[in-house]
């Protein structure tokens, strides 16, 4: 989220007005949070995560969205754009326009140095009070390392991957991804930037 809030409004007054935005935004309690633009690598990763589940899924009754569906994380009260989600059946929207899911499955989130510390904290707790979610997923930049959150009678446990020869499972919907597929593309170099004296 970034640092400038507007005046309070209501959930329905931020959905007209996402619904009329050239650009997206994030809402909780009453204010909304402008998105900052994501780099190369952000947005190849969501990518390559987004593909490649969608293929593992191909055949079963699992639906995979990219960040342009908005989620539902708390009825009336958050509504955010998750990096990748998977749906399990029929998705559960807010209204009849279906811009909204509420029933997500899991949920994969690609850090970065600006909103890590959300995304591990505020959002990843809010994310846990979600009734469908079974999984989150904290995909790193700068390492091949995907930590899984899963959920098991009624506890978070944290499965920690690490490793281009290792493979990412998600559980809850019966797939599986190598961390070589989800880093293609991605050059760990270019992503430390210059030497430091």
């Amino acid at each position: 989220m970034s640092a400038h809030a507007q005046a309070k409004i209501t959930a329905e007054e931020y959905l007209d007005r996402e619904r009329a935005a050239d650009s997206r935004s994030e809402f909780y309690g009453g204010y909304v949070y402008a998105m900052s633009g994501g780099t190369w690598a952000h947005a190849t990763l969501i990518s390559n995560v987004a593909r490649r589940l969608g293929n593992a899924l191909d055949g079963t009754p699992c639906g995979v969205s990219s960040s342009d569906m908005r989620l539902e994380v708390a009825p009336r009260t958050m509504y955010t754009y998750a990096d990748v989600m998977v749906i399990r059946g029929e998705p559960r929207f807010v209204d009849a326009r279906k811009d909204a899911v509420t029933n997500p499955t899991v949920i994969v989130e690609v850090l970065s140095p600006s909103t890590e510390a959300y995304d591990r904290g505020f959002k990843a707790q809010q994310y846990r009070a979600i009734e469908s979610l079974q999984e989150y997923a904290l995909i790193s930049q700068d390492q091949p390392r995907v930590e899984v959150y899963r959920r098991r009678e009624g506890q978070w446990w944290l499965k920690d991957v690490v490793g281009l020869e290792s493979s990412c499972r998600f559980e809850s919907v019966n797939a599986a991804i190598p961390l070589s597929e989800i880093y293609d593309r991605i050059s760990f170099e270019a992503l430390a930037g210059p030497p430091r004296e």
